[in-house]
């Protein structure tokens, strides 16, 4: 990094390779005012253009490269970042050139970040539960070329399970193949039930191979004064999830 993070963001604690560099920025060290008020990164928010450029800026000014933004459609695409040179409609991204930043922008969806032991790739994916239900994470995990048991993930910061009210629609997306994520649904009322994002997040995981999982404790929702949150606020920002490999000079 060249420029030092704010230190309101958020460095991954798990045990990932020394070469492996990740963050997820807050609400912290931002010019966007209004209900967008601070390092809101989102082009598509109908905040102040000039004011997202700033922010952008000021992040790229902490990483090696420029994100490789994705235009997220909660779907189950992923991409290779090494080899973007555009914006594609995509959920998640691969890398595994030194310097490039997989970056995925959120604001209550989970932000996924994924290595090996060996800190030869990263990835990052977005996962709110419509991206979780299709796959993601499994594509994803799929295109890591790596054996599972290898693989590390953290889940950052997404709306927790006492704020995230879903209908029966969800209940069966996730329960009609993996029964086992019926104990992540908690009945609320008729037809209504509060789901915990984050524990379908660690069983699609498990399902995948992958036992080393991290994070998943912070939630959205509840912090106005450090998270965006689209479901709380309906006008907000977004924030970033950002993973990539360092040069080794600068190992």
């Amino acid at each position: 990094m060249n420029a030092t993070p704010h230190p309101d963001w958020i460095i991954p604690d798990w045990p990932a390779p020394a070469r492996v560099r990740a963050c997820m920025t807050t609400r912290a060290g931002g010019i966007s005012q209004g209900p967008w008020a601070g390092l809101n990164l989102g082009l598509r928010c109908d905040d102040d253009p000039a004011a997202v450029a700033a922010n952008r800026a000021r992040l790229e000014g902490c990483l090696p490269q420029p994100p490789k933004w994705l235009a997220q459609v909660h779907g189950s695409t992923v991409v290779d970042a090494d080899m973007l040179d555009d914006v594609p409609q995509a959920d998640a991204s691969v890398a595994c050139q030194p310097g490039t930043v997989c970056a995925i922008q959120v604001a209550d969806c989970l932000p996924v970040l994924f290595t090996d032991h060996a800190g030869s790739r990263v990835a990052a994916a977005h996962a709110g539960w419509r991206g979780l239900a299709g796959g993601v994470l499994a594509n994803t995990v799929a295109r890591m070329d790596a054996a599972p048991e290898n693989l590390l993930a953290w889940i950052g910061p997404g709306i927790g399970p006492s704020a995230f009210e879903v209908g029966d629609d969800v209940l069966q997306a996730f329960c009609t193949d993996h029964p086992e994520d019926r104990s992540a649904f908690q009945p609320l009322r008729e037809g209504k039930w509060l789901c915990d994002l984050p524990a379908l997040a660690r069983s699609a995981l498990r399902r995948c191979g992958i036992e080393q999982v991290y994070g998943g404790r912070w939630c959205t929702h509840s912090d106005p004064q450090r998270f965006y949150s689209y479901r709380r606020d309906r006008v907000t920002g977004r924030m970033a999830a950002l993973i990539w490999k360092a040069a080794q000079s600068d190992e």
